[in-house]
């Protein structure tokens, strides 16, 4: 899939944002901060226009509700992901020498405040997290904060020592994976939906009796497939020693000019036993 070709003036945040593009055929961009923010300060507006919600989700798309995604139609689009960003949700455990006041109620999954920065599509602001910016700084966000499922999922290779490898969306993570990092509200309305469901599932006693009905069932269709295997193997191992021991008998003892004399090559390599089949 090629990039995507921007239909907006760039640049679209001159005042704030600098990008870098490798080319113009690659998915190879980087986005840095120009300017220097305190904590949780609103870095960029995604505001509409220049955004629009969009029909479907795609790769290039913003999740911001359940089921409704947006297209940023600016050079936010260029904010690429990492495991430990910038403008997107890292957290990690509350540093004791903090000097900066963490703001109340802000969603997270665990026990761990938000160390980096917050994308915050339910309220269509792009903040600075706990560290700030600085010019330099470079932009990036956490994927699966604002994806519940990706429509071109890859292989992250931030590098950082909590890299999560694949990133497809939360909804293919499992909690531990996403402790202590900051999600949007519709991301944890999910997964509450999806852990929700799962234990309803594993609590309901006439699924879980079928279950086991059905795996005891499976362990007898085993059972029996491999004594019918066993069967047919045997028999026709008996099969073959008789028509080879008629055979033999005939060659050696009829002693006819037109009979053979012995096994050939080929049926000593196994052939007339049958071990050897047409691929």
């Amino acid at each position: 899939m090629a990039p995507l070709t921007p239909h907006w003036t760039q640049p679209s945040h001159a005042d704030i944002q600098d990008v870098i593009k490798a080319s113009e055929t690659e998915f190879l961009t980087k986005s840095f901060s120009k300017v220097s923010l305190p904590p949780f300060a609103v870095y960029a507006k995604m505001s509409f226009p220049p955004c629009d919600l969009a029909d479907k989700p795609t790769y290039a798309t913003v999740q911001c509700g359940k089921a409704k995604h947006l297209n940023l139609n600016s050079d936010l689009l260029y904010i690429n992901h990492s495991c430990e960003p910038s403008l997107v949700s890292h957290a990690a455990k509350k540093a004791q020498t903090s000097t900066f006041k963490f703001p109340q109620n802000l969603p997270r999954v665990g026990d761990r405040d938000i160390l980096e920065d917050i994308f915050d599509t339910g309220n269509f602001n792009v903040l600075a997290g706990p560290k700030g910016l600085q010019p330099g700084d470079e932009l990036t966000f956490f994927y699966p904060s604002t994806e519940w499922h990706m429509a071109q999922p890859f292989d992250c290779f931030c590098g950082t020592p909590s890299c999560r490898g694949k990133i497809g969306g939360a909804r293919d993570m499992s909690r531990a994976q996403l402790e202590g990092l900051w999600l949007n509200g519709h991301i944890r309305e999910l997964l509450e939906e999806r852990d929700s469901g799962a234990r309803s599932e594993n609590d309901d006693p006439t699924a879980q009796a079928l279950r086991d009905a059905l795996k005891a069932a499976e362990s007898v269709v085993e059972a029996a497939r491999s004594a019918l295997r066993s069967y047919t193997e045997s028999t026709t191992g008996n099969s073959n020693g008789a028509q080879q021991h008629q055979q033999t008998a005939k060659n050696g003892v009829n002693g006819s000019k037109a009979g053979r004399n012995g096994a050939s090559a080929r049926e000593l390599g196994g052939e007339l036993g049958g071990d050897t089949r047409a691929a």
